[in-house]
């Protein structure tokens, strides 16, 4: 059923009707004045403004009686939704002069640390203290190790030939240590083996220790001490690794260094070995030119210097 406007004709034979249960006496009133009853009825109802609404109206209803219910927000309350119980959100914003103050504290602290640690560091370089961070080798940094920014740039060549007689004498140990492990598993005798283990575990850091750091040491302070221990430590390195080179046959027939003679007994006996030992000997007789060669350059710098 379809619904049709409300218009003045429409109302009107409602607005003339009776009430339920009076008599149709007095039909006989004016039609006008029910007209005009019926225009003040119509335009002093409440308009419904939404179009979806599907309720029947009652055009005798009272003004007062038709009130629109209000929608509620979808709007939280307290974020500018309507609400009957509506209630703000306080955000506590702190003091913003505490915070600066803060700030500033903080800021006082730090610039104070700094200038602690520059007084520690300043202390320190007077004293002739340098914080050593290792840095070698790059993989696994065990030393410090910097000749490019801490040795002096006429003196770096002469300390890299250092160096690597260093890293040759360790070459040598452990080609040393292979030859007389293969050596042991022919002969069956593992004594020489656990000899050529201990020149090995105590050869490398006991050269660091005794001879290429005080020389790493003296070039960077050039200290009269410092250049005197290399040169006793050093003097004892150039004298094994002639011994190695010759290999005597003094302890367990020379067979734990791999030396010229102990190469030439082995030869007849197994080549294999022997060719092993003969490139051993190569390595220390290589190693004990370089480091002669050092030794006597070390000295011409030392007196050079006084």
């Amino acid at each position: 059923m379809q619904k049709q406007p409300l218009t003045e004709n429409n109302f009107l034979p409602l607005a003339t009707q009776k009430p339920f249960g009076h008599s149709d006496s007095g039909s006989s009133q004016r039609p006008k004045d029910a007209r005009i009853y019926s225009r003040q009825l119509i335009f002093s109802m409440p308009r419904n403004t939404n179009p979806s609404d599907e309720e029947n109206v009652n055009p005798t209803a009272k003004a007062t009686s038709a009130t629109v219910p209000s929608r509620k927000s979808w709007i939280p309350a307290g974020l500018g939704g309507s609400s009957r119980h509506s209630a703000t959100i306080d955000i506590p914003l702190g003091d913003p002069k505490k915070k600066e103050r803060e700030l500033l504290s903080w800021e006082q602290d730090l610039k104070r640390r700094e200038q602690d640690i520059k007084r520690r560091e300043d202390a320190m370089n007077r004293a002739g203290v340098t914080v050593e961070v290792r840095n070698w080798p790059q993989f696994y940094p065990i030393i410090h190790h910097d000749i490019a920014n801490e040795i002096p740039i006429h003196a770096q060549k002469l300390q890299y030939m250092a160096f690597a007689s260093w890293l040759g004498l360790i070459a040598c140990l452990v080609w040393n240590l292979f030859a007389v492990l293969v050596a042991s598993i022919h002969s069956e005798d593992i004594v020489i083996f656990l000899l050529a283990v201990i020149y090995v575990i105590s050869g490398s850091p006991l050269s660091y220790i005794l001879w290429y750091r005080p020389l790493y040491r003296a070039m960077r302070t050039d200290s009269v001490v410092t250049f005197g221990q290399f040169f006793v430590f050093y003097s004892v390195h150039v004298g094994f690794c002639v011994f190695a080179a010759i290999a005597p046959p003094i302890i367990f027939r020379g067979k734990t260094l791999t030396g010229v003679l102990v190469a030439i007994e082995v030869l007849t006996e197994d080549v294999f070995v022997g060719v092993l030992y003969f490139f051993g000997f190569a390595l220390f007789t290589l190693e004990s030119l370089i480091s002669i060669w050092v030794l006597e350059r070390v000295y011409m710098y030392f007196r050079g210097h006084r």
